[in-house]
């Protein structure tokens, strides 16, 4: 048996990059034009965290929902268990992340948004942006073809930075509540996509990061309510 400090990331990693990229391909082209909806639901996040219309974070919560258990069902649950076991346990943590989503800021009402002085608005909304319209990118970027991006709102990764990104702006101890699956999702994320050697696993990391910026301790004091 080999000893423990001679495992790799490459020593967990159940698929190859060819088959994974392969699996996306196929995905898309099965739940294509869903790719437009998830695009459209990023973009109506980001206007209604600039617009501050009524009742927008019951909206905003329950656009991030729709998200995270389309991801659980359409691609843990039915496809990309078929290359990674755990993909089912994946299923279930997303489905948690979006019944959470619907307690707490859609029916109890507790996702309170917040905005900070210095940026951090502006911080949040770009990295949101980003990952609908630039994370798309990075297909062709790295000589994929377009079948394989990943899109906002039917792909884990995008979403889950964005998710993020939105979440760290929540008002009060039950954001962390809220943050939990998304950041441990950045973080397994970025160790899968290094250990495929995709350069996308530095975006992950330091973007998931970024958004964190907002639920900092230190930024707390900078808040300014902009629910009402």
């Amino acid at each position: 048996m080999s000893e423990w400090w001679t495992y790799r990331l490459t020593s967990f990693l159940l698929f190859s990059p060819r088959t994974y990229y392969r699996l996306i391909e196929l995905y898309n082209l099965a739940i294509w034009p869903a790719q437009l909806a998830g695009m459209a639901i990023g973009l109506a996040i980001v206007a209604l965290l600039i617009g501050k219309r009524r009742h927008h974070e019951r909206i905003i919560a329950g656009l991030l929902a729709s998200c995270w258990l389309w991801i659980a069902l359409a691609f843990h649950y039915q496809r990309y268990v078929q290359i990674n076991w755990a993909a089912t346990w994946f299923a279930v943590a997303f489905a948690c992340e979006a019944l959470l989503l619907v307690a707490v800021g859609g029916l109890a009402g507790r996702l309170v948004l917040q905005r900070a002085r210095g940026g951090t608005l502006w911080v949040a909304t770009s990295i949101i942006a980003i990952s609908i319209l630039g994370y798309p990118l990075f297909a062709p970027l790295t000589g994929r073809p377009w079948t394989t991006a990943e899109i906002f709102g039917v792909a884990a990764d995008p979403t889950a930075v964005a998710s993020v990104a939105v979440l760290a702006l929540v008002r009060g101890r039950i954001r962390w509540l809220l943050l939990v699956l998304p950041v441990l999702w950045c973080a397994m994320a970025a160790a899968t996509l290094w250990a495929m050697g995709a350069p996308e696993g530095w975006i992950v990391l330091v973007a998931g990061l970024l958004a964190l910026w907002p639920a900092l301790p230190g930024r707390r004091h900078d808040a300014l309510d902009v629910t009402r």
